[in-house]
């Protein structure tokens, strides 16, 4: 038990780096330089804007990590997160990531006690509370990226991502 103890605190550890810091930040850094205009730019049909993005990371983290998870209800409703007529703002994108950031830290105490071999129900799926973690911190990131080459490509700018480490130290 000691040691499942350990081990589920370094997968917080994990969604706290991956999803909150290297996450929904760099998500709401990127919207923050963009306008409404580019944060709803898709290059073609079978593409989604950044804003569809982030409501399907929204609808995936809640339905994944947090319903899965908890008692929570899940409310997702999938097809709207593609929708390019589902409304929003820049204001409301930043809000519903800052709003999942305090959701996602309220699991933490549950996480920190879960069997991680446990199966859960998630989607359309049966899961391991262990694989459920790694998904939504994999497909997370995943989009974090293409959020990130889209807001690069649009605005020809260095993210920052990086700025002030030594990336060319070698071990």
């Amino acid at each position: 038990m000691e040691m499942e103890n350990a081990i589920n605190k370094l997968m917080l550890g994990q969604i706290e780096e991956r999803l909150i810091e290297c996450g929904i930040h760099r998500i709401i850094s990127c919207v923050e330089k963009l306008s409404l205009e580019q944060i709803q730019y898709r290059p073609n049909e079978n593409s989604n804007s950044i804003g569809n993005q982030i409501l399907h990371l929204n609808g995936n983290v809640r339905q994944w990590l947090i319903a899965s998870l908890t008692d929570a209800t899940d409310t997702r409703e999938r097809a709207k997160e593609f929708d390019p007529a589902t409304p929003f703002t820049k204001e409301s994108l930043i809000e519903l990531l800052k709003n999942l950031e305090v959701d996602v830290r309220q699991t933490y105490p549950i996480i920190e006690n879960l069997d991680l071999a446990a199966t859960k129900e998630v989607q359309c799926y049966q899961e391991t509370v262990l694989s459920i973690l790694v998904h939504v911190i994999e497909h997370f990131s995943y989009h974090v990226g293409q959020i990130t080459y889209i807001t690069k490509m649009l605005l020809d700018i260095d993210t920052g991502y990086y700025a002030g480490l030594e990336l060319d130290k070698v071990n």
